[in-house]
């Protein structure tokens, strides 16, 4: 530890500094002896030309975007919507689709806003085929005896169009639907009556009366419904119900297993799981159904080790011990035809493709199916029992590619300057002698190199400096000074922090919520510009009142994004993609500081000039919509408001101005065009009264219009 006495004054400074000790001039801004300062960007190589590919290996996008998504030749993010199928000229690139989405509908666009959920029903449609490719072929592969069928559960995205694009593209693999509520139940029967008749319709979840007959009415209207027992107890409601609407029931139960992995996502299985019956309770049950002589209706066995399962070791110890309480039932003289082997069919979240975390997993769609009909072939097989269909809730893993959430940097933290500013000689009049001793320490420090020694100089002259700003000795200046001293110092040794903030239109807890409950890491990458090299590390700053409302932590162990210069004097804004999030997050996204979702687009590939099409474009929630989900009107509140502006003599462009405001989204508008059309000018204003003195319309009718949205 160096020593904190003053620095001699027979000191002899290197050539071309001098100390505040010696003749009070300030030293000459430029490199320090042994300067080695860090890159901002320190993954790829700095001598050679950048390219598409050096971009698309820093960001590990063939790693987490393989087969759907690339680097075009333009820099831009490129979707290829039917995976590696896809021809060149069917490629969609995403900043087209962004340039359709924000321009206005004057200019042919569709007047949206950002933050923008792009989804893309052709990636949805490939993974489902995909999923159900792999399992027919290790159906035929290993001598399966059956088929799979599976069911999507709707709780991972409950959106209309998504569920009705799963069970039409379903229709010719029997796929059916799971839900988890009565409400899930109501829209999974909706949807299921357009569906295949064979289809499953699994019910799990929490159960009550009402519930159970839900489900029994599905049976009824010919929907293959399948009621699965959480909880011992659930059988007597069912059991009554079916009696009292003379309708047979299809049971199945879902197995607390032993098996479970260690993440954070195995947390919902094993012995402590949250759902799922003993084996002790599953002897219980079978003995209760044979007493009622309804053991022919026990026809199906669920389990769930957990989602984002890490390998195909874990997942084939787990199906074994399924399966073996599978053919325990049979033997029990269970009409067992069905094991739903749950979700846990995991993605790549990081592109490492390994087994190490719950951010990757370590196997292929192929190997996933591959492992469940071996297992359960060799169970079976060995105990006697007939092949049973197979079933699996792959959730995650089919809706997950299909969405692409679009947002906007609209600023940066400004880096560290080399200049020291003007208040230093200010600073230097008024130094203490404590102060003046730290401060020509830490100079001397800097000029001998010794880094070390610089950061306990920089941190013990900040102290003293903050206690006597508390004490009133020193101004805001002086701290300004010492901070934009130490700042410099810092950057010239390489040891400042290149991390820079960027903010983004966009609410943390409304788009990626997981990302704040449960640390889970989704790729977000820039969707243009990847043919330049990025020059800067950053963190994003979400819109929020919340210091929880940002992104530090990124795919790859990464405590910093790479990101490009903010472009200044118009030259467009700077867009930023979060990808692989089409599972869960708009289900559970808040509404904080009353930041509702993002605009939505449908997109298509089609064979037009830009090869893509917008068949369906829907505006995010708006001021109006998010306070009325608060229990706030809009109505009585823009009344109230209109009638305060007209107290004070307010003209027309002010009530006008509020009613747009209730019909904007709460989110930045960014860019001259929207803004101008929410603000009314005064001049047009001033007007504006005769106008609607003499019935010409005017604010009027564009009030009318409001209000009618709001009743609407």
């Amino acid at each position: 530890m160096p020593s904190l006495a003053c620095v001699d004054a027979a000191l002899v400074p290197p050539p071309r500094y001098s100390f505040f000790g010696f003749d009070g001039s300030l030293p000459e801004p430029g490199a320090f002896p042994g300067d080695t300062p860090a890159s901002a960007i320190d993954d790829c190589c700095l001598t050679s030309p950048w390219s598409t590919d050096l971009s698309a290996a820093l960001y590990k996008i063939d790693g987490w975007g393989a087969p759907y998504f690339t680097v075009n030749a333009a820099g831009n993010i490129a979707v290829r919507p039917h995976g590696v199928t896809t021809r060149p000229p069917q490629e969609i690139d995403l900043m087209k689709v962004v340039k359709k989405a924000l321009d206005s509908k004057s200019k042919g666009g569709l007047g949206l806003q950002l933050p923008l959920i792009v989804r893309l029903p052709d990636v949805l449609k490939n993974r489902l085929e995909s999923l159900h490719s792999a399992f027919d072929f290790a159906v035929r592969s290993n001598g399966y005896e059956s088929h799979y069928q599976g069911v999507y559960p709707v709780k991972c995205n409950q959106d209309r169009y998504i569920v009705e694009d799963v069970v039409e593209f379903g229709l010719p693999f029997r796929f059916g639907l799971e839900a988890g509520s009565k409400p899930e139940l109501l829209l999974a029967m909706s949807c299921l009556a357009r569906g295949s008749s064979e289809a499953f319709l699994i019910c799990n979840g929490f159960k009550d009366d009402e519930y159970v007959s839900l489900a029994l009415m599905a049976r009824a209207m010919d929907l293959n419904t399948v009621i699965v027992l959480e909880q011992e107890e659930e059988l007597d409601t069912v059991v009554e119900a079916s009696r009292r609407v003379g309708i047979r029931p299809v049971i199945g139960l879902r197995a607390k297993l032993r098996t479970k992995h260690s993440g954070h996502f195995g947390s919902t299985s094993g012995e402590k799981g949250k759902f799922g019956l003993t084996t002790a309770q599953i002897l219980s049950v079978a003995g209760k159904l044979r007493r009622l002589e309804m053991l022919d209706c026990l026809q199906l066995l669920h389990f769930h080790i957990g989602s984002q399962i890490p390998s195909t070791a874990l997942l084939a110890d787990g199906v074994c011990e399924a399966a073996q309480i599978y053919c325990e039932l049979a033997r029990l003289g269970a009409g067992m035809r069905v094991i739903d082997v749950g979700g846990g069919l995991g993605i790549d979240y990081d592109g490492s493709h390994s087994s190490d975390s719950d951010m990757s997993v370590g196997y292929s769609l192929d190997e996933y199916a591959a492992t469940v009909v071996q297992a359960v072939r060799y169970t079976c097989d060995q105990k006697g029992v007939r092949h049973p269909v197979l079933c699996s809730e792959s959730g995650r893993a089919l809706v997950s590619h299909q969405s692409v959430l679009i947002f906007e940097a609209v600023s940066a933290t400004v880096p560290v300057t080399k200049e020291l500013g003007p208040n230093l000689r200010y600073f230097l009049d008024d130094l203490t002698d404590d102060t003046r001793s730290d401060y020509c320490n830490l100079m001397a420090a800097a000029f001998r190199g010794e880094y070390e020694s610089c950061t306990v100089y920089a941190e013990q002259l900040k102290r003293h400096c903050v206690e006597q700003f508390k004490e009133g000795v020193l101004g805001l200046e002086h701290l300004a000074a010492v901070d934009g001293l130490c700042d410099v110092l810092a950057r010239e040794m390489g040891a400042a922090d290149p991390v820079r903030t960027y903010h983004v239109n966009l609410s943390l807890f409304t788009s990626i919520p997981d990302f704040w409950a449960i640390g889970q890491q989704f790729p977000i990458v820039p969707i243009h510009r990847l043919d330049q090299r990025p020059g800067v590390n950053g963190v994003l700053s979400d819109l929020t009142c919340d210091s929880d409302g940002k992104v530090d932590r990124f795919i790859g162990g990464r405590s910093s994004l790479p990101l490009h210069e903010l472009s200044s004097g118009g030259g467009g804004g700077y867009y930023l993609g979060m990808f692989l999030g089409g599972a869960y997050q708009e289900a559970l996204g808040g509404l904080h500081n009353l930041f509702g979702g993002p605009s939505v687009v449908r997109v298509s590939q089609s064979d037009g000039p830009h090869c893509f099409a917008v068949t369906r474009a829907m505006p995010g929630p708006s001021c109006a919509d998010v306070l009325r989900a608060m229990q706030h009107e809009p109505e009585l509140m823009f009344d109230a408001l209109k009638r305060r502006a007209m107290e004070f003599d307010a003209n027309s462009a002010v009530a006008c101005s509020i009613a747009r405001a209730f019909d904007s989204m709460p989110y930045l508008i960014c860019g001259g065009s929207h803004a101008s059309e929410l603000i009314s000018s005064d001049s047009d204003g001033s007007t504006s009264g005769t106008e609607e003195e003499e019935g010409g319309g005017g604010f009027e009718d564009e009030e009318w219009e409001f209000m009618r949205y709001l009743s609407v």
